[in-house]
């Protein structure tokens, strides 16, 4: 058989490539015609200024051009990726791609996203739907222009819309961030087994979403100048990434990162302030026990009737075909039924489906250039959770306990988080507490902020909240976690921190679970335990107490917490009076020995060694990269947050934790360092796929370019859009 020449396998592919063009073409063609974006007439030209790290720096002369060109930008990095999160946005995930996304789209009609979505589009602001038109029109260009750079399979998402949009952050925000299906399933399978308290604990402690946040202000920095530190730990893949940019235009010269596929940045920082999140421990959703009867459920003595309706899913076969699938979705006052069993079923009732404009919010924040407009961008409440810390060049710095929190009729945070008896109008909110009513610290004495996912009560030492002044279900009053003992140690220690010293205290990878039980640890190892526990001990005993790459005897240590049972470990509670100093010592030796004895052993005989680096097992690999590892669980007590998946040879690549990391300094000029822990692009042949790891192992950020100057200094290609 003869293969083709390169000329005639060059000609294929033109040809291809010019009936994917036109697809492509006639489908956005079929989008202007309708309606659904109009772009004004002008004759001015956008740019994007992509610099060496495939950051894009869009400068636009209008903000419909300047979203058009955010949305071509994201499409150039993340095209693909972003394609396949709005098919699974639609619920048409397993029509495009097969039978592994039917779950996905069972979850999606259940809780109603594309109907909702097509809701909240209507109910936009005129002027800021244009802008999601935009965004989205600007995808579409990118993908016509550039048929080649999309993969085949995720073309028929195309074209994308601006209810595309909505649907993706819908999904992502109020159906993962805030209730997910794993935890609807979990809820299930521990409802017979564990107290609501229990579970409670062991989701938190499972959360796969965290973040460390920084405010500090002059009156606590060498140089007077207010500084803030973003630090969100996600996923580093999927819906999760982080998406870095800078949005210059009229009124507006914002830099920071959206989250995939989002038309706005979510973090984000311009000449005269910035702000960030952190996961709150926000309750924002509850799961109602319907007891089912003839004709619907009881309810208040009565039987209530069903919304119901079928959702015909569609689903590709590994021949091309599509199979159907009737889904029945059922409705009660209280929300989506999501599951039923004997007799009984289970509803899910969860903040914020009647508030549309969580996206202007963001692009609001992102526009203000003082406190009093950033806090009437805050007072919409259309976010419905997470942490704000804020600082700006005034020197104010503000933690606000941010979200649509459920007015409730009784009980505590645990009293929520289980299942709830739906048979009564007592159990079912259908208000939220105003902006006046949410935890909020303005300016402390103590001159910073913190945040490491911990309630709000200690967003500060001395605390400047008292729990009793909330509602008991607002948040759980609860030890304070390592990890932010970490965090706020760092500060309360330093009573004047310098911009140099602020970037390395990002880096910290001291664990400060070691430095709580350590003193306790080695000398009964060393006194009480055999050859091995005494070996390990001396392993133990000559351990920085950190995980940077290098240092030795912290995969021991490591071992030997996860092997503990955390709930009884400790001699000495946690007490709010010492907050930096317990919980403390051990309370059963003998049983930490034996652990340390069993650990040691499964360690030395997998590594060869007790005195094995932590960098030689923990990696961080992406592609062609391939770099030792710092930092670790925070559960440890580690800010530097990475969390691992077994990799080959019993070793560990990272897949969570630090990703968009950026400290800012509010002088004049603003100073600012960042980094995009994976890289700013997922398209099959970027560059910059991982192309911040090396940097990432080297505990350094990089500088922001903001200025052109700066920008065209460290310029790798210059687009007009």
């Amino acid at each position: 058989m003869q293969h083709p020449t390169f000329i005639e396998r060059s000609l294929d592919r033109s040809k291809k490539v010019r009936l994917r063009l036109v697809s492509v073409f006639l489908s956005l063609l079929i989008v202007l015609m309708s309606g659904i974006f109009k772009p004004s007439v002008s004759t001015t030209t956008t740019e994007i200024l992509w610099d060496t790290y495939g950051v894009p720096h869009i400068f636009a002369d209008n903000n419909e051009q300047l979203f058009h060109a955010f949305g071509w930008a994201q499409a150039q990095s993340h095209g693909n990726l972003i394609l396949k999160l709005y098919g699974q946005s639609r619920g048409r995930a397993a029509e495009y791609w097969g039978e592994d996304y039917v779950e996905s789209d069972r979850w999606v009609h259940t809780t109603e996203i594309p109907e909702r979505a097509q809701d909240w589009y209507e109910a936009q602001n005129p002027t800021f739907r244009t802008y999601l038109d935009a965004f989205a029109a600007g995808m579409n260009a990118y993908a016509m222009t550039h048929p080649e750079q999309i993969d085949d399979a995720m073309e028929v998402v195309l074209p994308v819309t601006g209810v595309d949009l909505l649907a993706h952050m819908q999904r992502g925000l109020h159906f993962t961030f805030i209730v997910d299906s794993e935890q609807v399933s979990d809820l299930l399978e521990s409802a017979q087994t564990k107290s609501t308290h229990q579970f409670a604990q062991e989701s938190h402690a499972r959360s796969n979403f965290g973040s460390n946040g920084w405010a500090i202000a002059p009156s606590h920095t060498t140089n007077g100048h207010a500084m803030l530190l973003a630090n969100p730990h996600l996923p580093w893949s999927g819906e999760f990434l982080w998406y870095e940019a800078q949005l210059t235009a009229p009124g507006i010269n914002a830099y920071g990162a959206a989250l995939v596929g989002i038309p706005v940045l979510a973090i984000a920082f311009n000449d005269s302030l910035g702000w960030t999140h952190t996961i709150n421990t926000h309750d924002g959703w509850d799961a109602y026990e319907l007891t089912l009867t003839a004709g619907g459920y009881q309810f208040d003595d009565s039987v209530q009737a069903f919304e119901q309706n079928e959702q015909i899913l569609k689903v590709r076969q590994a021949d091309g075909t599509l199979r159907s699938e009737t889904l029945p979705v059922r409705r009660s006052v209280h929300g989506p039924v999501v599951a039923e069993q004997d007799g009984k079923a289970l509803a899910l009732r969860v903040v914020g489906l009647d508030q549309p404009r969580a996206l202007e919010q963001w692009w609001n924040m992102a526009q203000a250039t003082n406190l009093t407009e950033f806090e009437s961008a805050l007072q919409e409440l259309q976010i419905p959770m997470f942490t704000i810390l804020y600082a700006d060049r005034q020197g104010h710095i503000l933690h606000l306990f941010n979200g649509q929190v459920p007015v409730r009729s009784q009980g505590n945070f645990d009293d929520w988080v289980g299942v709830v008896p739906g048979d009564t109008s007592t159990t079912l909110w259908t208000e939220t507490h105003p902006y006046s009513d949410l935890p909020r610290v303005l300016d402390p004495d103590s001159g910073w902020l913190q945040n490491a996912n911990d309630p709000p009560w200690t967003t500060t030492i001395p605390s400047a909240l008292n729990p009793a002044d909330y509602p008991s279900y607002m948040a759980p009053h609860e030890p304070i976690g390592f990890r932010a003992q970490r965090s706020a140690r760092m500060l309360a220690e330093d009573e004047a921190i310098s911009f140099e010293e602020f970037v390395t205290y990002k880096h910290s990878t001291v664990m400060e679970l070691a430095d709580r039980l350590l003193d306790d640890l080695i000398p009964i190892a060393q006194q009480q335990g055999g050859e091995l526990a005494q070996r390990a001990a001396e392993v133990l005993a000559t351990w920085d107490r950190q995980t940077n790459a290098d240092s030795q005897g912290a995969i021991l240590f490591a071992a030997w917490a996860e092997a503990m049972d955390f709930s009884n470990l400790f001699a000495i509670p946690w007490d709010e009076t010492a907050p930096f100093t317990t919980p403390d010592g051990l309370a059963n030796p003998a049983q930490a020995i034996a652990a340390l004895e069993t650990v040691a052993a499964e360690v030395e005989a997998q590594y060869g060694s007790l005195n094995v680096s932590w960098g030689d097992v923990f990696r961080l690999r992406m592609g062609e990269f391939d770099f030792p590892a710092n930092g670790g669980p925070g559960y440890l007590g580690i800010f530097q947050v990475l969390n691992f998946a077994p990799d080959t040879n019993a070793r560990f690549r990272a897949v969570h934790g630090d990703s968009y990391i950026a400290a800012i300094e509010f002088a004049d000029p603003v100073r600012a360092m960042v980094l995009t822990s994976y890289g700013n692009a997922t398209q099959p042949h970027s560059p910059h796929r991982g192309d911040q790891l090396e940097l990432f192992a080297r505990q350094e950020l990089r500088p922001v370019w903001r200025s052109r100057s700066e920008i065209e200094a460290h310029l790798a290609a210059r687009e007009t859009v």
